[in-house]
């Protein structure tokens, strides 16, 4: 009989996920709390091995065609030049693609069977009780469903996480910084072909251009703030606390961030966890183990993370043998990658003026 899984969250992890396994012959629903796919974002990287896992999903030339082609430029508070550069072209990253996230997350739906697959979108999970032969699971619309697995996929903040293995403050763990990222349509690029980086002590302003306009970001360190992360009032005065009196185009920047429907606040952290899995309950992505955007890496485990597990499943008839060697096998290179994020966060946030002329310096040839 086709085992029945419901993964929770359609965005790089479950929608990756999802492929596999279909592949592997189990019947997939995908529930998502948005009206459709997850959208917005700034661009990301596939890296590594989630290059080999992009073509063994048979989407690599696909990526390849959408790669966001671009140099990175340093400025001062007067827009000029202190340095250019393509990040994917230094010796660490040679070879990566950056790529647009909606052009990712467009090109894995498309990957899909989605006659196969059931989607239900504007709804949540309300409630998950584990039983040793099934998991039963009742949805905010008020229907109740009964499934052989349930994988979280929903980011950072999982409510499946939250459900099964306990609160978030558990497992977060808080780097010292806060950052913002929206579509800015009334941003012009004055750089068309460059992601534009200004920096201040303790602070970051950034523009990357899109199409029909731009991505804006800031990012500022701070001790641990009494915040909410769904109270977008809130969200907003933060920002304007901090960067009030920002120079280059923060002035800009800011009011765009501001008037957004699409901001995303948070705090810069990481999910540690001592197990990605319980009973019949998986987690994958930034749900089991967020490494923060200062490592570069979060799509790249994403993707690796849900065919690795899919791959233990379809290999191994228990799936409590797949599931202790999803944890045991990933669980290194997981680590090794949130090793990074001091050093990454060093070179986007510097904290001093000697430390930016460290990141710009880093560049120059």
């Amino acid at each position: 009989m086709e085992k029945q899984v419901l993964i929770s969250g359609a965005s790089i992890a479950g929608l990756s996920l999802a492929y596999w396994l279909n592949k592997y012959g189990y019947k997939v629903t995908m529930v998502e709390l948005s009206p459709g796919l997850r959208r917005g974002g700034s661009p990301v990287d596939v890296r590594g091995d989630a290059l080999k896992v992009a073509a063994e999903m048979g989407i690599l030339e696909k990526i390849r065609e959408k790669k966001f082609v671009h140099t990175d430029v340093i400025v001062n508070a007067g827009n000029e030049t202190l340095v250019n550069f393509e990040i994917n072209a230094q010796a660490e990253y040679l070879g990566d693609i950056e790529i647009h996230r909606d052009d990712l997350v467009d090109i894995l739906y498309g990957n899909l069977p989605v006659n196969e697959i059931e989607f239900l979108f504007n709804n949540s999970i309300r409630q998950i009780s584990m039983h040793n032969d099934k998991v039963d699971v009742s949805f905010e619309s008020g229907e109740s469903r009964v499934f052989d697995f349930v994988f979280g996929t929903d980011g950072t903040h999982s409510a499946v996480r939250k459900l099964v293995f306990g609160p978030e403050a558990q497992y977060s763990k808080f780097f010292g910084a806060y950052f913002a990222f929206a579509r800015a349509t009334n941003i012009k690029p004055d750089r068309p072909n460059s992601g534009v980086m200004y920096r201040e002590p303790g602070k970051l302003a950034m523009i990357y251009p899109v199409r029909n306009g731009a991505n804006a970001g800031l990012v500022f360190r701070s001790s641990k703030l009494n915040y909410d992360y769904k109270d977008h009032e809130q969200h907003k005065q933060i920002l304007k606390d901090n960067f009030k009196d920002g120079l280059w185009r923060i002035p800009e920047i800011l009011p765009a961030l501001l008037d957004s429907r699409e901001l995303y606040f948070d705090e810069v952290c990481q999910i540690h966890m001592p197990a990605w899995t319980k009973g019949r309950v998986a987690l994958v992505g930034d749900a089991a183990h967020t490494t923060s955007f200062p490592t570069g890496m979060g799509t790249s485990l994403a993707m690796q993370g849900a065919t690795l597990l899919a791959k233990e499943l379809a290999a191994n008839d228990d799936y409590n043998s797949a599931f202790a060697r999803y944890n045991e096998v990933y669980r290194p290179y997981v680590e090794s990658v949130q090793a990074r994020i001091v050093r990454g966060l060093n070179w986007l946030v510097p904290e001093t003026e000697e430390g930016i002329m460290e990141a710009v310096n880093r560049f120059r040839k």
